[in-house]
């Protein structure tokens, strides 16, 4: 694999933000998503599936949300982090499932956040936003 070094993971965690909020946002495509993060070191990707388990808390994921999320990522509705995901609540334990699975837990859980954040974007944000994640500059490029 070729990871780039993080230091102390301030940078890491900066940058898993970034992809997480531009596949949200529809700036980068979930594929393109999906493959910085099986560039990644199966330790790194535990620690992103726990990022974006807590980015899915904070937007206040309902079930509709799940369900379309696990609709969108392509991931058979019976795998275990769609069936995880679907359950009411959650269950966000995702980077505890095996190393097998990260792929499909990593697309589920961006795509169930992508719903929900675009739905807060549109309603809670519209307007008066001033959270920097929601207000990504134009020229992001999509690799």
């Amino acid at each position: 694999m070729t990871e780039t070094s993080y230091g102390d993971g301030r940078a890491f965690r900066r940058e898993t933000e970034q992809v997480v909020n531009e596949i949200a946002q529809g700036r980068r495509t979930l594929d393109a998503g999906v493959g910085w993060f099986s560039g990644l070191a199966p330790t790194r990707q535990q620690e992103v599936l726990q990022e974006v388990a807590g980015y899915a808390m904070q937007a206040h994921i309902t079930a509709a949300d799940g369900r379309a999320g696990v609709a969108r990522s392509g991931v058979k509705p019976t795998a275990n982090p769609s069936v995880m995901m679907c359950m009411d609540p959650p269950r966000y334990g995702f980077a505890g499932l095996p190393a097998a699975e990260h792929v499909k837990a990593f697309r589920v859980l961006v795509s169930v956040f992508a719903i929900a954040d675009t739905r807060r974007r549109e309603t809670y944000c519209k307007g008066a936003c001033g959270h920097a994640w929601h207000n990504l500059p134009a020229s992001t490029e999509q690799p």
